[in-house]
């Protein structure tokens, strides 16, 4: 860690002094250009300035000549030797290499004796001496034969101008390296073919000048000179003038500035590491101290104290504070610990900690290498708890909690199963080495357990519960599947009361198999793939049959027919039933003509849900479909179960008296296996009750059972009610039912359920064989 400070300390040094020497550098290369743009400009003026000098000085000898007393009156007697031979004199003493007199038209009349007077010079000097007669212009530059000649002209006037003095003076080299000396700054004059005619520049080193281009710096003898090009000047002709600055003499004190800033750079660095290395030594030896503490308390161990620390400043203040935090942490660990896996209020597992036992039982199973033992699950919940809290309060339900806890941790030891409350009213078991079936005698002692009564403050409850189970791997592949599908299993057995339910796919609305079947579902009810069937209900007065039980059969395209268990509960639980119970009243009204064409009467009896119970709007759409078919409402039979009443007694309560209102015989189906209850079915407006075939299959053989059966039918008399008894097997149970003068019967003994038209021939039969 110390030595990551020190580097992160330097390499952040290094890019702050990075970004201050780029600044530097750009600013001295902003500086550098525009110190050389003003040299070259002072120098370009230097050059000029000293070409006006030396026109003065040449100007001052041509006036001479032009004013001698000889030389004016030699012009006056037209003594052209004696006009040669002054100018001759006086030119050598200014240095004139070329003089010359013209008239006051610039028509030649004599040139000095050490001019030739070639022709090809004539037209230049007459184009020079013009120029300079009729502008402005003091002086004239003109490259003649390669070599730059600078001319002046003065008038002779007597007192009006009689002719013109001209002279023309070499453009020398002393003339650059006095420029240079001046102003520290090359000239450089070359012709429009590049020629070099005059520079200042090292003659080893001049013939480079023939790559001048003012646009870029120019490389001679390893120094780079920046070029710039003078302005145009109407007195010169025929070449062009440079001025050239050396960069690196420029730039040679900034290089010396660039070098002590990365002096000091280094020197700071030096010193930075240093002061680095020692303060990361005295922060990061504690730190690395309390890092190991940490790593301690990482792993849970919050026994033993972090290190003192001497320092009186932030480090100690921090070691100080993470040993207040270890005791601390130690003291509400134990308390975490409790509150994320245990349940507060009964002190079982709660869902969190059951599901990592499921989990780890499971990865147990399936390490072994051989076959996998099963997981069962075996949730729970109370019936009616939701009341109890109503009426009694949270405080004694929270009572009520803590008793079926220990109830369930009394009649399930730990080598049993392991009991859990995953929240609410709902609770949990988990058995190991066996499946589902294997569990089953587990649940029914469960089941037992809820048998008796719990009496708390005075108060007797009576409890019950649905009871559901799935297994690894059979049902689920793993631990939140399980825990899905045993949830599953438990709320179909609540809404079944049939107390105990195996997980079985088709309960599963979310299953894979059952994806896609309310899609299915309503095709068959458009495209007529449901069937009515009827199963027979005999009158055990006189043997005729009086009624028959209109069931639902689904005769699918592709998988043949569906048997009721595949498709009827999926119904209820996504509320398609009301679709198929308002298909079932419409068939029979339709087909109602065809059952009572015999001229005998005939009841149809239907089952109802839940959701029909509690949808307000149901009689009004039975009014509807018994309007629409002429059908009278005392031709049906509701058949009603007690666990569909017990959802909302209120609102069943308020629909079966409406339904009673219009003339439908109401029948609670499957009496004695639900919420029996007599203040209900005094209250309730029933014609009937419905024996379960639990009770009559088992009479022949099971006096309780017998005795349940003579009860029910006892009690039914009483109140006033007709009884039916469903699950008739064998001519035994049929007379043992006529003998406790029961009213009606059904079973597979006189018919199973069969299509409309064979009841209708069947009802035929059996009438023609009773009048034989």
């Amino acid at each position: 860690m110390g030595t990551k400070f020190v580097a992160f300390s330097l390499v952040l040094l290094l890019l702050i002094q990075a970004a201050v020497y780029g600044v530097v550098q750009g600013s001295i290369k902003s500086n550098v250009r525009a110190q050389l743009q003003q040299e070259l400009a002072i120098g370009d003026r230097v050059w000029w300035q000293l070409i006006d000098q030396n026109t003065e000085r040449l100007r001052s000898g041509a006036d001479v000549v032009a004013k001698d007393f000889g030389f004016r009156s030699a012009l006056g007697t037209g003594d052209i030797e004696t006009i040669r031979s002054t100018m001759e004199n006086f030119g050598a003493r200014v240095k004139a290499t070329i003089t010359a007199f013209y008239d006051p038209q610039f028509e030649l009349k004599t040139t000095g004796a050490d001019m030739a007077l070639e022709d090809k010079l004539l037209p230049v000097l007459r184009r020079v001496a013009s120029e300079l007669g009729t502008t402005d212009a003091s002086y004239k530059i003109e490259l003649i034969d390669g070599r730059l000649y600078q001319f002046v002209m003065v008038p002779v006037k007597a007192p009006l101008t009689i002719g013109w003095v001209l002279m023309g003076f070499e453009l020398e080299q002393a003339q650059a390296d006095a420029m240079f000396k001046l102003s520290g700054v090359h000239i450089a004059l070359l012709s429009d073919g590049k020629q070099v005619l005059l520079t200042s520049v090292s003659s080893d080193n001049a013939s480079e000048l023939k790559a001048l281009n003012p646009a870029t710096d120019l490389e001679i003898a390893g120094e780079t000179l920046v070029v710039q090009e003078s302005a145009p000047r109407p007195q010169v002709n025929g070449f062009h003038t440079y001025v050239l600055r050396s960069l690196d003499e420029v730039v040679a004190p900034y290089r010396n500035v660039q070098l002590a800033l990365l002096l000091i750079t280094a020197v700071g660095l030096a010193l930075f590491a240093i002061g680095s290395a020692l303060l990361a030594q005295r922060v990061t030896v504690p730190l690395r101290a309390l890092a190991g503490a940490a790593e301690q308390l990482s792993r849970g161990d919050y026994s033993q104290s972090l290190p003192a620390m001497r320092h009186r400043d932030e480090v100690g203040d921090l070691s100080r504070a993470f040993d207040q935090m270890r005791t601390s942490i130690q003291g509400q660990q134990h308390e975490i610990m409790q509150l994320a896996y245990w349940d507060r209020l009964t002190g079982l597992p709660n869902r969190t900690q059951f599901r990592d036992l499921i989990k780890q039982s499971i990865q147990a199973s399936s390490a072994g290498g051989g076959p996998a033992h099963p997981v069962t699950v075996i949730m729970l919940n109370l019936d009616r708890f939701k009341h109890v809290n109503d009426v009694l309060g949270y405080a004694f339900g929270d009572q009520l909690l803590k008793a079926v806890a220990d109830r369930l941790s009394t009649h399930i030891p730990p080598d049993l199963g392991t009991v859990a409350r995953l929240g609410g009213d709902e609770f949990a078991v988990m058995v190991e080495d066996q499946d589902a079936t294997q569990a089953t005698p587990i649940a029914h002692r469960i089941a037992i357990a809820f048998e008796a009564p719990l009496k708390l403050e005075d108060q007797t409850v009576d409890l019950s519960a649905g009871i559901g189970l799935a297994s690894w791997p059979q049902h689920a592949q793993d631990v939140d599947m399980l825990l899905s599908r045993a949830e599953i299993a438990m709320y179909v057995a609540k809404r079944k009361t049939t107390g105990i339910q195996i997980y079985d796919p088709a309960l599963d609305s979310s299953s894979t198999q059952t994806l896609s079947l309310l899609t299915e579902l309503r095709h068959a009810v458009e495209d007529g793939q449901l069937r009515l069937y009827l199963q027979p209900k005999l009158n055990l007065s006189d043997n005729t049959v009086i009624a028959a039980e209109a069931l639902v059969r689904w005769q699918h395209p592709v998988r043949g027919l569906v048997p009721p268990m595949q498709f009827i509960p999926f119904a209820e639980q996504t509320g398609f039933v009301r679709q198929l119970t308002l298909w079932m009243f419409e068939e029979v009204a339709k087909e109602l003509p065809r059952l009572r064409a015999d001229g005998r009467p005939l009841r149809v009896a239907i089952n109802l849900s839940t959701r029909d119970l509690l949808d307000q709007d149901f009689p009004a759409k039975l009014d509807a479909m018994m309007l629409k078919h002429n059908a009278p409402t005392n031709a049906f039979c509701l058949e009603i179960t007690e666990s569909a009443i017990m959802d909302d007694p209120q609102r069943a309560e308020a629909t079966l008296n409406r339904l009673s209102e219009r003339g439908f015989k109401l029948s609670i189906d499957d009496f004695g296996t639900g919420y029996s209850s007599l203040a209900y079915l005094k209250r309730l407006p029933v014609n009937e009750l419905k024996i379960d075939k639990s009770f009559v299959m088992g009479m022949e053989n099971d006096e309780s059972d017998a005795k349940i059966v003579r009860s029910t039918i006892d009690l039914a008399h009483n109140l006033g009610l007709s009884v039916v008894a469903e699950g008739v097997e064998n001519q035994a149970i049929l007379d043992k039912l006529v003998e406790l003068q029961c009213d009606e019967a059904q079973g597979y003994f006189m018919s199973k359920p069969i299509p409309l038209p064979d009841f209708i021939a069947w009802r035929a039969k059996h009438q023609a064989s009773q009048a034989a």
